[in-house]
């Protein structure tokens, strides 16, 4: 098991070092200058360069991406070049949004398509498993961002019972942050839950033909008790790969959401740095989102290790 834990985070390590290098490249090669942007047009050629030095953007590509990573290394994501200060304590701050909203998003999924996707695989072919196949249809279809309008049309517009957007901040009190985040990790959550409910559906079908499951519903267990007990728990890994895709798509895919509803989250920062090409945060921000996607998938491969047994001798 240690053996394969090292190995596994070998992989992870070159990994993030292969990404690291690919953003700083494809960064390096976006169309316009830092220097000009922040000082505008009519700066001189001396202030510009003077500032470009500063910067350290006189600097070769190699030296400049050796001195990122040593400091991504060192917890010093250097300064932002919009704002001023540390880009470590803007990812921080906007952490504090996101995070919160993906949790909240991932568990309304896990609520609402798991006992969708057994029901449905209890009842294959039935008018309930087409009626949850329609609607999981319909919330992939639909953008979440597109929920996220129709949610504030009804639920602040018309109905005044939520607050249209904006986030008043964790010291205003945890029910009105919860209360904040709610429309939004609803429109994030039901396409997911509609992908996630096909998933567990499927996995669920292909689990109850085996010996197991028969066994038990021959011993006089009851087709509930058979599912839940014996069947659930052994389509755990393609539920468990899919959750993992989908928390890091809430937090690196929520652009438009958090937009949507005035959030200051990790995803509003990505888009104002772009606008204002701000080039340092925008590559942490995108090398923070590539490292979660790799840390998930780390994580995903260490829960499969733990529920199925046959996998660690595999491995072996």
């Amino acid at each position: 098991m240690i053996a394969i834990l090292i190995r596994r985070i070998i992989s992870l390590i070159v990994t993030l070092i292969v990404v690291s290098l690919l953003i700083f490249t494809v960064m390096d090669l976006l169309p316009g200058d830092p220097a000009s942007i922040m000082l505008g047009t009519s700066a001189s050629p001396d202030t510009l360069a003077a500032l470009r030095t500063q910067l350290g953007l006189d600097q070769p590509l190699p030296l400049r991406y050796l001195g990122w990573l040593s400091g991504v290394f060192q917890g010093d994501l250097g300064q932002s070049y919009t704002y001023g200060v540390p880009v470590a304590g803007l990812i921080a701050e906007r952490l504090a949004v996101t995070i919160p909203l993906a949790l909240m998003a991932v568990l309304l999924s896990i609520l609402i398509a798991i006992p969708l996707g057994v029901q449905a695989a209890r009842r294959h072919n039935g008018l309930f498993d087409y009626a949850v196949g329609l609607l999981s249809y319909v919330s992939i279809a639909v953008p979440a961002f597109w929920v996220g309008l129709l949610l504030i049309i009804l639920f602040s517009s018309m109905l005044g019972w939520m607050p249209a957007g904006g986030f008043p901040g964790w010291d205003a009190g945890l029910l009105a942050g919860l209360q904040a985040l709610l429309l939004p990790a609803i429109a994030l959550a039901l396409p997911q839950a509609g992908v996630l409910t096909r998933v567990a559906r499927a996995a669920v079908l292909e689990v109850m033909n085996e010996d197991y499951v028969r066994t038990a519903l021959a011993k006089g267990v009851s087709e509930r008790t058979a599912i839940w007990r014996h069947a659930v728990p052994n389509a755990a890994i393609p539920v468990v790969t899919m959750l993992g895709l989908q928390f890091t798509f809430l937090i690196a895919g929520a652009v438009l959401v958090e937009n949507v509803f005035n959030l200051p989250g990790l995803g509003r920062l990505a888009y104002q740095a772009l606008s204002q090409r701000d080039i340092i945060v925008m590559q942490d921000v995108v090398l923070f989102f590539s490292a979660l996607v790799i840390l998930m998938n780390f994580l995903v491969d260490l829960v499969y290790l733990v529920i199925d047994p046959r996998l660690r001798a595999d491995a072996q």
